[in-house]
């Protein structure tokens, strides 16, 4: 397992690249310095400057996270916080980098161990540091015993984003146990008006932004689930009160795990804020023999004081650069149909054959068999986990399907959920040891279906194999990866007990290790994350996967409330949404296609609707919005995004703008949700533009208001603004502006 953890520190730092390597005492990339006579480190890039420095008790302690200093400015040398009362230790307030739970700590602890003999007492002391050309590594190790932790920065030049991760090291001659360990812990200052943001959410409703005042005590954010959830996301960011969305400092981070985490956000005694981000504690040990390791998830922080807006956009360029596969130039999201709502389980060659041709006669680019291909596959009760095609419903294999698909200029791609299994299937009868589970125990079942053990050894190469032979066969050049089930019963009853509770770490590992290595036979493939919606979107499953599912609620209106939440957090580069049909399952509102293509046109576009219903102005219409979308994608997927106006909180109005990097393009949509007693329309001001370029308007959908110019400076669009003529509830228009000169 040790191996397995340092692999996946190599692959993040990896994928980070060139670009964010640091030097000590300048060079190329971030620059990392270190003033050796106060013992002062500093990391410098994307106009955010990070300090930390060792204290005379040898502590690592945090001083500064901001607005870059100017590089002739001197930091003062760490120094312990003093207590002011016998019942306040300073180990208790000092804003320590990476704290272990002992030497009177009372705020929350980076690491907690506990030794053969009882000993629960880590006091880290600093030990030396490394320049690792891609990062700075500080060695840290216990005062009394051989523990050592070695904390890993890792600064991107362009966004300032800095990547924190640990690993624990037991070299004492005995086993330890890990009870608790983060990320990193992450310091504020004083201050009497933080506010904490965070993303809320169930199934259907997914990434609701949510905030609340940070005051004395602790606020804690997790997924208990075995699974990133949907309940709650893992990014946090924290702003002054009158930080706004362009103005005002934002400190914000996201944690890159797709199993349990916690985040822990606390104000002490003296008005200190510490934000602690790893593994969740809960029912979590980790027991390293002599000479183990184990590697902390990466947590990913950055600050920006141009408010929430430039929070998102400088996370999202980190994201598309450093993260996301095929960075620093992610590829576009292909247009895309789902059979799924057409068909269901009831899918056989001949309808699909129908759909395909009726997809790509409006211009879909990748076509996608969901559920219901493969075993005895009739329903959610049975043949998940047989990964054979079903011949009852394609008697000539997949082979004539992809044939047609690829014929009519169409990629090929498959629904899948290997992480699950029915106990009504092939597979479970001959593996029911296969699933986790406490032996004797019940095994709860949801939506039919258990939950495999990916710890296994045996389950990850059965997998590897079958999926392996699946996409050899056939050109498939996707896979939506679906998870649509919460653990229970958590045991893993092949090892040892002291052992079982690795489980939440190498399940993860091994998921990690299953699709890198998927992805390195298949190099055309690309993957879809999935967890019944939004249940796993996360910087750890998103190094492995293109796009992700944002949400299985497809209603354009509630869309539109879910993107604006995920938006704060990741890219639309990654960001999938569906026109589906009308009236929506979920809360049956009925919208007209023109509105349920404008708002899924604001990430990846994907249609999702029952095309053997449509008439022929349906086709028509979607053939021009496609077509709109191509020529304007790249802006939407990979340029800025302003939120101009937000949907939340029961607005009647929204608008996004997407700007291209050289900002000769910006696309905007316009929403109107709700006409009430015939309020004014209001201009909308444009943001993100070159205030000195010409730009043409043309509208993708709807118009602008009367007497609208056709041609004016960027600084008239941000000052001036534009009018929309939207009247009546969900309504929708879109534009596209064009530098002229």
């Amino acid at each position: 397992m040790a191996a397995t953890n340092e692999t996946r520190r190599k692959v993040f730092l990896g994928l980070l690249g060139s670009a964010a390597g640091m030097a000590l005492g300048g060079g190329a990339g971030a620059r990392a310095m270190v003033d050796q006579a106060t013992r002062v480190f500093r990391l410098d890039g994307g106009g955010v400057t990070y300090a930390f420095g060792i204290n005379a008790g040898g502590q690592v302690q945090s001083l500064y996270w901001g607005a870059a200093l100017a590089a002739s400015d001197s930091l003062p040398a760490a120094v312990p916080v003093e207590a002011n009362s016998s019942n306040e230790m300073a180990p208790g307030l000092t804003p320590y980098e990476f704290a272990g739970f002992g030497g009177g700590l009372t705020t929350e602890p980076a690491l907690k161990v506990r030794f053969p003999d009882g000993v629960r007492d880590l006091d880290l002391r600093y030990a030396g540091h490394q320049d690792k050309g891609d990062s700075l590594v500080l060695q840290l190790q216990d005062a009394k015993r051989a523990v050592r932790v070695a904390l890993t920065y890792a600064m991107d030049e362009a966004t300032g984003i800095l990547a924190r991760s640990a690993v624990v090291e037991n070299r004492t001659g005995n086993w330890i146990q890990v009870d608790q360990m983060a990320a990193a812990c992450l310091n504020l200052p004083y201050s009497d008006d933080y506010r904490l943001y965070f993303l809320s959410g169930r199934w259907a409703g997914e990434f609701m932004l949510q905030t609340r005042a940070i005051t004395p005590g602790a606020f804690v954010l997790e997924s208990r689930k075995g699974v990133t959830s949907h309940q709650i996301n893992p990014w946090i960011a924290v702003s002054r009160a009158a930080t706004g969305e362009e103005s005002g400092p934002v400190w914000f981070g996201a944690l890159g795990w797709s199993g349990n985490w916690r985040i822990n956000v606390e104000m002490d005694a003296m008005g200190g804020v510490h934000a602690t981000a790893g593994y969740n504690p809960f029912d979590f040990s980790y027991r390293l023999k002599q000479g183990e390791s184990l590697a902390s998830p990466v947590f990913h922080a950055g600050f920006s004081n141009e408010g929430f807006g430039g929070a998102s956009r400088v996370f999202h360029r980190y994201q598309r650069e450093k993260v996301l596969p095929h960075a620093p130039r992610p590829r576009l999201r292909p247009v895309l149909y789902n059979s799924w709502e057409a068909t269901f389980f009831d899918v056989n060659e001949a309808g699909q054959v129908a759909l395909a041709e009726k997809a790509a006669s409006i211009g879909v680019e990748r076509f996608v068999v969901d559920d219901g291909w493969f075993g005895a596959r009739d329903s959610d009760k049975a043949g998940l986990g047989d990964w054979v095609v079903n011949l009852k419903k394609f008697p000539n294999g997949l082979g004539p399907l992809i044939k047609r698909v690829n014929g009519l200029g169409m990629q090929f791609g498959l629904w899948v959920e290997p992480e699950m299994v029915n106990p009504d299937s092939d597979l479970y009868r001959a593996h029911p040891d296969w699933v986790i589970n406490f032996p004797g125990r019940q095994r709860s079942e949801a939506r039919n279906q258990l939950v495999l053990n990916l710890a296994r050894k045996d389950v990850c190469e059965h997998l590897l194999k079958v999926l392996d032979a699946l996409l050899s066969s056939h050109n498939i050049e996707y896979l939506k990866w679906d998870h649509n089930r919460a653990w229970s019963e958590p045991g893993w009853p092949e090892v040892a007990p002291d052992d079982q509770q690795r489980l939440y770490v190498a399940y993860v590992d091994n998921l990690y290790k299953l699709l890198a290595e998927l992805r390195r036979r298949h190099p055309k493939l690309e993957i879809e994350s999935c967890a019944s919606g939004g249940g796993r979107v996360d910087l750890g499953i998103m190094r492995l996967t293109e796009q992700v599912w944002t949400s299985d609620n497809t209603d354009p209106y509630d869309r539109l409330v879910i993107q604006d939440g995920y938006s704060h957090a990741y890219a639309p580069a990654a960001m999938m949404a569906w026109v589906t049909d009308s009236p929506n399952f979920v809360n049956k509102r009925v919208t007209s296609l023109e509105y349920r293509f404008l708002s899924a046109m604001q990430g990846g576009l994907g249609i999702g609707a029952n095309l053997n219903h449509w008439q022929d102005e349906d086709f028509a219409k979607a053939r021009r919005l496609v077509e709109a979308y191509k020529q304007v994608r790249a802006t939407i997927q990979l340029g800025n995004l302003y939120r101009l106006v937000s949907p939340g909180n029961g607005s009647p109005r929204s608008a996004t703008l997407s700007v291209s990097h050289d900002r000769k393009q910006a696309v905007l949509f316009a929403f109107l949700h709700s006409s009430m007693m015939r309020s004014a329309q209001k201009s909308i001001q444009l943001r993100g533009l070159d205030a000195s370029a010409v730009y043409s308007l043309r509208a993708i959908s709807g118009s602008a208001a009367a007497g609208t110019v056709a041609k004016a400076s960027g600084a008239y669009w941000m000052g001036h603004g534009l009018k929309v003529a939207l009247e009546g509830d969900f309504q929708a228009a879109a534009f596209v502006l064009e530098a002229v000169s």
